[in-house]
C-alpha cells in the first residue's frame, strides 16, 4: 500500500521519563529493533470502458510458532470509471470482533488522462499529487501442461462463474530450495486467482506461504456500470501538495482529478 512520504505524521518511541534521585533524567534508549509489513492488495488496473464499484475484503491469518493465530480484516471500497480512472479506499487492517473500527487512512484517486496520482488524508484535509503511469494488466499464469495437484509450476483450474461474472481460476505453486535465502528447508508457497477477463481484475486471490501467513481477498458488492462522479473529488477544503512541481497549492487553485 502506498503511503504518504511527506504527509503522514512520524510515531516516536519514548523511554518513560522517570526522575532520578538526583533531579537527572535516565538517557533515553533508541528504539531499536522491530519490523515493517506490507500487504499487497488486488491491483485495479486503469482499464476504460470497464465501470464497476465494487468492496474489497482482506483477510489476513497469521499462526506462530507458540500456536499463537492473529485474524486481520477490513473492508474498503473501489470503483473505475469508463475513462480508467480508479477510486480506491485504504482502511486499517482490524481484529474481526466487532470491537474495533477500521478506519479510513487515505483515499487515492488515479487518472490515466491527466497521469496524476492523488494520495489524500481526509483527516488531515491534505492531499499529494505524483505523476502516474497507468500499469498494465496483469493476467494470472495459466497452464495446459499435465501436473500432479500440488507440484511446483502453474495449474489451470477451468472457469467458474462468481457474482455472475464468468472467471478464469490459475493456481501457482513454488518452493523456495532450502538455503535459498536462509531457510533450513523447503519453503512452500501457493497463490490462486480467479480472473475476471471482463473487468480485468482478481475476483478471488489467495496466498498461502509460511512466512507471511494466508492472505485473502475477495471482490463482492459489484456493481455495473458508471460510479459516482463524486468519488473522484478532492475532499472539500484540501491542501494540495503537488510533488510534480514541488509546490504547495491552495485547493482552489488546485486542478480537480475530474
Amino acid at each position: 500500500m502506498k503511503t504518504l512520504r511527506f504527509l503522514l505524521p512520524a510515531v516516536f518511541l519514548l523511554a518513560p521519563n522517570s526522575a532520578h534521585p538526583q533531579g537527572q533524567r535516565e538517557p533515553q534508549r533508541p528504539p531499536d529493533g522491530g519490523t515493517r509489513e506490507m500487504l499487497i492488495s488486488i491491483l485495479i488496473p486503469s482499464l476504460p470502458n470497464a465501470p464497476f464499484t465494487a468492496i474489497v475484503n482482506t483477510e489476513w491469518i497469521r499462526q506462530f510458532a507458540d500456536g499463537t493465530t492473529i485474524t486481520l480484516k477490513n473492508r474498503r471500497a473501489i470503483a473505475r470509471d469508463t475513462a480508467g480512472r480508479v477510486f480506491q479506499e485504504r482502511r486499517l487492517l482490524v481484529p474481526d470482533d466487532g470491537k474495533h473500527d477500521s478506519p479510513v487512512t487515505q483515499i487515492e484517486i488515479s487518472d490515466p488522462i491527466s497521469h496524476a496520482f492523488y494520495i489524500c488524508v481526509p483527516q488531515e484535509l491534505v492531499c499529494q499529487v505524483e505523476i502516474f503511469s497507468a500499469p498494465e494488466p496483469a493476467i494470472p499464469p495459466v497452464s495446459t501442461a499435465e501436473r500432479k495437484p500440488g507440484s511446483p509450476g502453474p495449474e489451470d483450474l477451468g472457469k467458474q462463474t462468481i457474482r455472475g461474472l464468468e472467471t478464469v481460476g490459475a493456481r501457482d505453486t513454488m518452493v523456495i530450495p532450502a538455503g535459498a535465502i536462509g531457510n533450513d528447508r523447503p519453503v512452500l508457497t501457493k497463490r490462486e486467482f480467479w480472473y475476471s477477463p471482463q473487468l480485468g481484475v482478481n475476483l478471488i486471490s489467495k496466498r498461502q506461504d509460511t512466512r507471511f501467513g494466508t492472505q485473502n481477498f475477495e471482490l463482492t458488492d459489484i456493481i455495473l456500470g458508471q460510479p459516482d462522479p463524486k468519488l473522484f473529488e478532492l475532499p472539500i477544503g484540501s491542501k494540495v501538495i503537488d510533488l510534480r512541481k514541488e509546490t504547495e497549492l491552495p485547493a482552489s487553485q488546485a486542478q480537480a482529478p475530474n
